[in-house]
């Protein structure tokens, strides 16, 4: 498949508030595994080739923590209802 040049033609739904609890659990489940330094580790993971190379524990954790705030930022700029129950009348009210 050939890489996009655009995103007009990219269609999809926006993420529920449950997808992105989803991803920022699995960002911090990265974050805890590249700070422990463990076999999940981001430490581990390297790029093919002559050179060898491997990555950046600080790129990473830079990388994740932005992430992070991105989603979190998402999470909280989902539209939210607080209904409560009105004491006198017995019928619900939405604030």
């Amino acid at each position: 498949m050939a890489d996009l040049e655009h995103l007009n033609d990219v269609t999809g739904t926006d993420l529920t508030e449950t997808q992105i609890q989803g991803i920022l659990r699995q960002i911090d489940l990265d974050i805890a595994n590249l700070v422990r330094e463990g076999k999940l580790s981001a430490l581990n993971y390297s790029t093919g080739g002559a050179a060898g190379r491997t990555a950046d524990r600080a790129g990473n954790l830079r990388a994740l923590l932005a992430a992070r705030a991105h989603y979190e930022k998402l999470l909280h700029a989902l539209p939210s209802w607080i209904v409560s129950r009105d004491e006198c009348c017995g019928g619900e009210v939405e604030k």
